[in-house]
């Protein structure tokens, strides 16, 4: 493990889905998963965020989660605490119709470092 000040963020990324997105009439939650797909590709885009790894839990939780266990989860390396504060502000500049998309979704950072690499 680098103790270097210059080492990036592990930051692990807790999206949820709320209540506002199951109350939606029936064939317009597709205008959310596109929101979700613009965001997660800027999220990518977001300079000094590099994603590890996505998991997405929709198949087996049904409903709303406001906390743990998540609905989806997206772990990246960030530069520094204001790139995790830009990556969470997405959900508020995303839009899905004349909504961001805070309305639907919720996200949470859980910021640390990485262990340590034993395989080496």
């Amino acid at each position: 493990m680098s103790s270097s000040t210059d080492a990036p963020l592990r930051v692990l990324f807790c999206i949820g889905v709320n209540q506002n997105f199951f109350d939606l009439p029936t064939g317009q939650h597709k205008t959310v998963w596109d929101g979700t797909v613009n965001m997660l590709k800027q999220l990518h885009e977001l300079p000094g965020v590099d994603v590890i790894g996505t998991i997405d839990d929709d198949q087996h939780m049904v409903g709303p989660s406001d906390g743990w266990p998540w609905t989806c989860y997206v772990l990246a390396d960030c530069a520094d605490q204001a790139t995790v504060a830009a990556a969470c502000n997405l959900f508020r500049t995303v839009q899905v119709g004349e909504y961001g998309l805070w309305r639907y979704m919720k996200i949470e950072a859980r910021v640390g470092r990485p262990l340590p690499d034993v395989t080496r």
